[in-house]
């Protein structure tokens, strides 16, 4: 993103403010007097503020065109400044969209009349949303009309060292996450997706290995291997991706496994047409974990990451792997396969299987793995799973803190009595109806070698109609802020 950003310590003055065609400006909820003064136009913001009623007009953005030459046009809210981080994320977006049809190439940004260490999260917020609006995303429209693109953040109010360069990483990696998960899926086959990833490998200076078929079969990856069985182009297969610091040690090792199935159709278990509608998102969960890898690579962080992307197709076809069958992954499980719908647990099966023998310090995986998650929670929430009951209070406060929430869900060993089966180790599903996320999480497990710690997300909300939080787009991207946050923040590593 070609966007800079100025930074002034101090709210700004009329001459700035007129300066300027578009303005967003945040205040405190309870506006004493002396701090409306302090701001050109104050006045006339309160007043508007008042007229439409304060309780509901802090809840949305105030949008009016000031009586300046330049009719600067404004959205203004004002907030509390213990407001959540989802909530604050959400008003951000609505304050950028109030801009959408302008000719903004440059947009002031004021947050005024806060107590000290307010302003910083409320601007980043504010940064957030403007970046990830600006980011390009895939049209294939004939006519489609050019918008001018953003080039300038003028920040009053504000002044940081790090000058939000965390946030502008982030919203790579999620534009990046967002913009390969839109494209349709003949337009992203795992060979295309394989291209892409070697073109962003050479920019990045990234180790790059691609464990094709050939390779998988003599590694034995035989639950990888059912599934890409039913493909007509022998195109699937496992992208390994590594990114190395100048100064580090293999002991904090980082691995991001994300399910890579670039198209759905449920395989001989068929999905009807409402459900494979927009199966081509299925592979989102790779797309967060390169987004995660380049935000991190972005950052210049100082342990290693390893991406682990598993690419495929589920096909159906005269190959396609069936209902009943027995597979043998790569550590020597036995799976009796009861419903090929369940694809994303097979191919990731193989792949944590690989990917723990690294013996990282911890494993990542992200995938969009069951409908059960989005019925135990909607579209607002993802759900959690961890191999360590200790690390749950440090997810949970990851989520709200980034406000890419998330939902811990049970691991009890219990649950496998579900997955038992009377021909093969381990079942790949139960055909009872319940808590499929949580057997589908029970079956990853037994593929997470070395004791190894891992958390599992099961991506409920990467697409939510309208967007969530600052992603004004439905496909979401959602789980690269909060791996920031959880490394970062949390220092979960």
């Amino acid at each position: 993103m070609n966007i800079k950003l100025q930074q002034q310590a101090k709210s700004p003055d009329k001459q700035q403010v007129d300066k300027l065609a578009n303005w967003i400006i945040v205040m405190p909820h309870l506006l004493a007097v002396k701090t409306i003064k302090q701001i050109p136009y104050g006045e006339i913001l309160q007043a508007r503020r008042q007229r439409l009623g304060k309780k509901d007009a802090d809840k949305s953005p105030i949008m009016l065109d000031l009586p300046n030459k330049t009719g600067s046009h404004i959205s203004f809210t004002c907030i509390k400044s213990d407001i959540s981080s989802f909530n604050l994320l959400t008003l951000a977006r609505k304050l950028i969209s109030a801009h959408e049809g302008h000719e903004v190439k440059e947009l002031g940004i004021a947050v005024h009349g806060f107590s000290a260490g307010h302003p910083e999260r409320i601007a980043e917020a504010v940064i957030a949303a403007i970046l990830a609006a600006a980011a390009e995303m895939p049209k294939f429209k004939s006519k489609s009309k050019s918008a001018s693109k953003l080039q300038m953040l003028h920040l009053y109010g504000v002044r940081t060292a790090h000058g939000f360069r965390r946030t502008f990483a982030e919203a790579e990696g999620n534009a990046l996450a967002r913009s390969l998960t839109m494209l349709p899926s003949n337009m992203l086959t795992p060979s295309d997706y394989l291209k892409r990833v070697r073109q962003l490998a050479n920019e990045n200076k990234w180790k790059l290995e691609f464990y094709d078929i050939k390779h998988l079969k003599k590694q034995k990856a035989g639950a990888f291997l059912a599934v890409a069985q039913g493909s007509p182009t022998e195109d699937a297969g496992i992208v390994r991706l590594q990114y190395t610091p100048a100064i580090s040690t293999r002991k904090n090792k980082l691995i991001l496994v994300g399910k890579g199935i670039c198209y759905d159709t449920g395989g001989v278990n068929l999905k009807s047409a409402n459900y494979m509608f927009g199966m081509h998102e299925d592979m989102q969960g790779s797309a967060v974990a390169l987004g995660t890898l380049l935000a991190l690579t972005r950052l210049k962080v100082s342990f290693p990451v390893e991406c682990w992307m598993a690419l495929a197709m589920n096909h159906i076809g005269p190959k396609a792997y069936k209902p009943n069958d027995v597979i043998t992954a790569s550590d020597g499980t036995t799976i009796e396969i009861v419903n090929t719908d369940a694809e994303g647990r097979m191919v990731l099966a193989d792949t944590l299987a690989m990917a723990s023998k690294q013996k990282p310090k911890l494993i990542i995986d992200y995938a969009t793995l069951t409908g059960a998650c989005i019925y135990s929670l909607g579209k607002a929430y993802s759900g959690i799973f961890t191999n360590k009951d200790e690390l749950i209070p440090k997810l949970v406060e990851a989520g709200r803190d980034s406000g890419e929430r998330v939902w811990p869900f049970p691991m009890d060993e219990d649950y496998d009595k579900s997955l038992e089966s009377d021909i093969a180790d381990v079942k790949q599903c139960s055909r009872e109806s319940g808590a499929d996320h949580i057997l589908a999480a029970r079956f990853l497990q037994r593929f997470v070698k070395n004791n190894t710690p891992w958390i599992h997300i099961d991506l409920a909300s990467s697409n939510r109609k309208g967007g969530l939080a600052h992603i004004p787009t439905d496909t979401t991207g959602f789980g690269i802020r909060y791996t920031l946050n959880l490394l970062l923040d949390k220092k979960i590593l």
